[in-house]
């Protein structure tokens, strides 16, 4: 490595790692998976870790979702910095629905990308191809310090786009199912071949959280993944990287006493009382997974008509038992530290066991199969965030999600 200075990435500094510098972002890893399947012997190298480096809980940002959540750790800072606040959102200049995952959206360099321009290897694996274009902006990879593929499409890699030719080939595992828990093995595996005989000095793994989706921290599909991902972190730990491990949000079950989803659907509440179509209710979650969670989540924005009363709404929106918080725009943007234009006139966030949908009708859940288990809200805010060596830091609220490159550098480069 070249770098000899601190960088600078979004006003915070972060010094060259003189080894591996690695956080690994376990999707919606509520701190109760960890818990359970250390308690029962299936996570000895986390439980290890746990005792001889820092173990610490830490809040993601709200919306508890995938892309923001990747985005703020990937730049260091909130969405109010970065931009991306959702998986998707409403474009009122152009009047469409689009996904969030377009380089255009992202408003500020990633930390890769200001190591990267400082001399530095970057790696990066993710589970699903959604987050690579996001979390690659500004790497190139004609100069062979750079890689960034996903697990999806692991077998169309080349190395003018992400900086390796046919990465499954080079693995030597198959193109893992979008829905399964090989497309989160696939990260972990990759990731310790990277350390191992590519050498980065900084490297991000992201996964997918199908399995939280779809089992809960007892049930034995979770205590399966989290032992295997237990065998892949001694591995690399083994291979002397600093590494912190966090998620970009927990998981919450969203069902009744009968196993079906609860939700709310507030297009439906709207229309009955501005007007069908008036007004029109954003669930930033949406994204092509619907199996995962049927695009049902616990936060979501709505777009009032000119002229409403946007006072007397929230007050009645916030009187529904559904609802945990209804803010405006002002007290999302101030609470949350989210973008202003990307949000509507206001947010709403569900209780702890409800999902907000927009119209009954809109939502099929067919595919669903378990009983509804989700995220989005406040109730899903708190992360684990551990670290294979002792870390001077504080616990949640201080302590972020994204803050993980920022201790896991600055102890890397000790």
């Amino acid at each position: 490595m070249t770098i000899h200075a601190p960088i600078e990435a979004n006003d915070r500094l972060y010094p060259h790692p003189k080894v591996p510098a690695v956080a690994i972002c376990l999707d919606g890893c509520e701190p109760a998976y960890l818990d359970e399947a250390v308690a029962r012997g299936l996570m000895p190298n986390l439980k290890r870790i746990r005792q001889t480096g820092t173990d610490r809980l830490a809040h993601s940002v709200i919306p508890s979702f995938t892309n923001p959540n990747n985005l703020s750790i990937a730049t260091g800072r909130p969405p109010v910095v970065h931009g991306i606040c959702g998986n998707y959102l409403y474009e009122p200049e152009t009047g469409e629905e689009v996904m969030m995952n377009d380089v255009r959206f992202l408003r500020a360099p990633t930390l890769f990308s200001k190591y990267y321009e400082a001399g530095a290897r970057i790696a990066m694996v993710t589970a699903k191809d959604k987050l690579r274009a996001l979390l690659g902006s500004g790497l190139k990879f004609d100069e062979d310090r750079a890689i960034a593929f996903s697990s999806e499409r692991s077998g169309e890699t080349t190395k003018a786009e992400h900086g390796i030719d046919n990465a499954s080939q080079w693995l030597g595992m198959p193109v893992p199912e979008v829905y399964s828990v090989g497309l989160s093995e696939f990260v972990f595996a990759a990731g310790v071949k990277l350390l191992r005989t590519w050498k980065p000095d900084v490297m991000y793994l992201s996964t997918t959280d199908y399995i939280q989706h779809k089992f809960a921290p007892e049930q034995q599909g979770a205590l399966d993944f989290y032992s295997m991902f237990d065998r892949y972190l001694g591995e690399l730990d083994a291979l002397g990287a600093v590494i912190v491990i966090t998620a970009d949000h927990g998981m919450k079950p969203k069902h009744d006493a009968n196993g079906d989803p609860a939700v709310i659907y507030i297009q439906d509440v709207l229309d009955e009382w501005l007007g069908t179509g008036a007004a029109r209710v954003i669930l930033p979650i949406t994204d092509p997974y619907v199996v995962h969670h049927g695009a049902l989540g616990a936060f979501a924005t709505a777009y009032l008509p000119d002229g409403a009363d946007r006072a007397d709404i929230i007050a009645r929106l916030a009187a529904l038992p559904e609802m945990l918080e209804v803010l405006s725009r002002e007290e999302a943007v101030a609470k949350y530290e989210l973008p202003a234009d990307r949000i509507g006139d206001l947010t709403m966030v569900s209780t702890e066991n409800m999902t907000i949908g927009t119209s009954a009708h809109r939502h099929d859940l067919a595919a669903l199969g378990e009983p509804l288990r989700s995220h989005g809200g406040l109730t899903e805010q708190v992360v684990p965030f551990i670290a294979n060596r002792v870390l001077d830091m504080p616990s949640a609220p201080e302590l972020r999600n994204f803050d993980a490159f920022f201790y896991a550098a600055r102890a890397a480069a000790e």
